[in-house]
């Protein structure tokens, strides 16, 4: 997984910083959380601080463009958040698919 920023910028009101990105991948598009973790790692940042807001891939093509958004703390990421963006990024519990 290659990535490639588009767009990075601070957002002070908010706590958090505002990422846009092309991934370049092989294979099967990868997952939100592989995704997630690996945006992360990159950024050196909590995975648990990074919210995907949006992933989109286009048909025949082995990229996605995406939006994230990385909080300074869960504080200022709870309060802001979706709760159905929440829920995307969570865990799953043992007993769900």
């Amino acid at each position: 997984m290659d990535f490639e920023f588009t767009r990075d910028e601070r957002n002070e009101l908010l706590h958090r910083r505002e990422l846009s990105f092309t991934l370049t991948f092989d294979g099967a598009t990868p997952p939100r959380k592989s995704i997630q973790e690996k945006l992360a790692a990159l950024l050196n940042r909590d995975a648990a601080l990074v919210v995907l807001a949006s992933l989109k891939t286009r048909f025949g093509k082995k990229e996605l463009t995406g939006v994230a958004r990385i909080y300074d703390d869960e504080a200022s990421k709870l309060r802001t958040e979706r709760e159905y963006l929440l829920r995307r990024g969570a865990p799953k519990e043992e007993g769900e698919a």
